[in-house]
């Protein structure tokens, strides 16, 4: 499963995530309690055109940067939990319910572009 970003501005710039990706960022936004629940939940699930406001895109942006890609470096990941680890991403598919929370980060350069995304953006769409 894939979500694309698309930008509400006449740019249409466009970010494109993955599954294993997106759920780690919506973790991270939900951290800093800028975006409702409800908007949370509906970003959770691709195709649904949830809209995210410019204000909140470019909080959203300035935290990433400002709280977060300090704390990874670009050699470091972060996972859903919102714990980081030096550990690249193998590959691993974790089945185990206790490990399952594993598949899900994001790295120093994901987040990065998204941070970018979120600051150039007036505002986004999640399809």
């Amino acid at each position: 499963m894939s979500f694309t970003l698309i930008d509400e501005s006449s740019e249409n710039f466009e970010f494109r995530s993955n599954v294993w990706n997106w759920k780690a960022t919506l973790e991270i936004i939900k951290s800093f309690d800028v975006i409702s629940e409800g908007k949370i939940r509906q970003m959770s699930s691709n195709a649904t055109g949830v809209s995210v406001t410019n204000e909140e895109a470019k909080i959203v942006g300035e935290k990433i940067r400002q709280n977060i890609l300090p704390k990874l470096e670009p050699n470091k990941r972060m996972f859903a939990d919102l714990s980081i680890t030096d550990k690249p991403d193998d590959g691993t598919i974790y089945k185990d319910e206790d490990e399952q929370w594993k598949n899900y980060s994001v790295n120093y350069n994901y987040l990065e572009e998204f941070s970018e995304f979120c600051l150039k953006s007036k505002g986004f769409q999640v399809f």
